[in-house]
C-alpha cells in the first residue's frame, strides 16, 4: 500500500541495478520510508569462492562475505541514509518475496535485466516472479530506461495507464498521490484493444460502445478520486500505445495495475510485461 513506508531494494551489483540508486533515493527524499537492501546468492558464490558445500564453517564465511560486499555498497551508495542490508542464499525471487511478507513492504525497486536470444520477449526471470507473486506495489525498469541517460527526477511528467475496472481506482489513488507530492503533471490512458476479427462483426458500432463505456468509468474514477488529470481513450495494442504515449508526453514515470487474479498467467501479465519491456521510462504497478 501507498505511501510505501518499507521500501525493499534487490541488489545483483549490475549497472542496471546501480542505475536504480538515483531513484530509489529520490523515494525516499518525498517519502519517510525504511528502506532494506538484499542481496541473494547461489553456488555460483560458493563455487566462486573455491569453497565446499558441505562444510558448514565455509557455508557461513561465504555468508559473511557477501554481507560484508552488502555492506560496502550501502555505505558507498547511502551513506547518510539508515539502510538495513540482508543477505541470503536461494532463488532471487523466492528471497525478496518472502522479504516482502516477512517485512510487510510496500515497494520493491529493482531494474530488470532480460537476457539471450528471447530478451524482447521476456523480462528477466527475477523481474518476472517479482511481479507476479509479490502483493506490493512495485517499481521496476529496463536496464536501457535507467543506464542510457541520466536520471529524470524528480518526475515532473507521469502517464497513468487505466487497463481493469476493478483496478482503476487503486491505480488512480496511486496517481493523485504523485501528482501531489511531486506536483506533477499526470495524464490518464485507457486502450481498447481490437477484439479478434470476425466477418459479421460491426467493429465501428462496437469500438464506439467499448470507447464510451471506457470513457464513463474513466470519468466516473476521476470523480470519486478526486483526481484532476486528463484522460485519453485509445484502440490499439496496449504496450504500443503506452509507449507511443509515453514518448509525446516524455514521461518520466509510468503508473499502472498488476490485475486482481494473481498465481496464474492471464491477459493482464502480458500487457503487463509488455508495458515495462517496452517502457522508455520507469514503470510504477500496483
Amino acid at each position: 500500500m501507498l505511501p510505501p513506508k518499507q521500501i525493499l531494494f534487490p541488489v545483483d551489483y549490475s549497472e542496471p541495478s546501480k542505475a536504480v540508486v538515483p531513484y530509489v533515493h529520490d523515494m525516499l527524499e518525498h517519502f519517510p520510508a525504511d528502506l532494506t537492501l538484499v542481496h541473494s546468492y547461489g553456488p555460483e558464490a560458493l563455487a566462486l569462492s573455491g569453497l565446499a558445500l558441505a562444510d558448514p564453517m565455509l557455508l557461513e564465511d561465504v555468508r559473511n562475505k557477501e554481507e560484508a560486499l552488502l555492506k560496502a555498497f550501502a555505505c558507498a551508495n547511502f551513506r547518510d541514509q539508515r539502510a538495513e542490508v540482508l543477505v541470503d542464499s536461494g532463488d532471487a525471487g523466492v528471497v525478496v518475496d518472502n522479504l516482502v511478507k516477512s517485512r510487510r513492504a510496500d515497494l520493491v525497486m529493482l531494474a530488470t535485466r532480460g537476457r539471450g536470444p528471447l530478451r524482447r520477449l521476456l523480462l528477466g526471470s527475477v523481474t518476472a516472479k517479482i511481479l507476479h507473486d509479490t502483493d506490493c506495489a512495485v517499481w521496476t525498469a529496463t536496464g536501457a530506461a535507467v543506464t542510457e541517460h541520466a536520471p529524470r527526477l524528480p518526475y515532473h511528467s507521469i502517464l497513468c495507464a487505466v487497463g481493469d475496472a476493478e483496478e482503476a481506482e487503486a491505480v488512480l489513488h496511486c496517481a493523485a498521490l504523485f501528482q501531489r507530492v511531486y506536483g506533477a503533471s499526470v495524464s490518464l490512458l485507457h486502450v481498447v484493444e481490437p477484439p479478434p476479427a470476425a466477418y459479421e462483426t460491426d467493429y465501428g458500432s462496437l469500438w464506439k460502445d467499448l470507447s464510451d463505456a471506457a470513457e464513463l468509468q474513466l470519468r466516473n474514477v476521476k470523480a470519486k478520486v478526486g483526481l484532476d488529470a486528463p484522460h485519453t481513450v485509445e484502440i490499439g495494442i496496449v504496450a504500443d500505445r503506452v509507449q507511443a504515449e509515453a514518448i509525446r508526453l516524455k514521461a518520466d514515470l509510468i503508473i499502472t495495475g498488476r490485475g486482481r487474479i494473481q498465481g496464474r498467467l492471464s491477459r493482464i501479465w502480458a500487457h503487463l510485461y509488455s508495458i515495462v519491456r517496452d517502457s522508455p521510462c520507469p514503470v510504477l504497478s500496483v
